[in-house]
């Protein structure tokens, strides 16, 4: 069975920095193209960053230069580093495990920025 369990999600002021992590389990984390997303109340959810099983990466345009994915094939671990942080990055953020047959998301975890 496979899970993601996301963590790292928190209260913080506007400018702070948060690490959210994602942790698989039953899957083998190289196969997938590993993302974050995020639903804000009453918006659709949202891609904000992907990185491939060769370490390729996307980002939204509005998180470009402040927040920072990556992940440890080893560990199946996925990691957001957000800095910078602002009011309208307020949104519960998924973890995303992708192959071109498959697709599991994790149960979310809350980021709130207080401005």
């Amino acid at each position: 069975q496979v899970q993601l369990v996301e963590s790292g999600g928190a209260l913080v002021q506007a400018g702070g920095s948060l690490r959210l992590s994602c942790a698989g389990s039953g899957i083998i984390l190289s196969l997938y193209t590993m993302g974050w997303y995020r639903q804000a109340p009453g918006r659709h959810r949202e891609l904000v960053a992907e990185i491939t099983g060769g370490g390729n990466t996307n980002y939204a345009d509005s998180v470009k230069g402040r927040f920072t994915i990556s992940r440890d094939n080893f560990k199946k671990t996925v990691h957001l580093q957000m800095n910078s942080l602002k009011s309208d990055d307020t949104a519960v953020y998924y973890c995303n495990a992708q192959s071109s047959e498959y697709a599991y998301w994790g149960q979310g975890t809350q980021v709130t920025v207080s401005s």
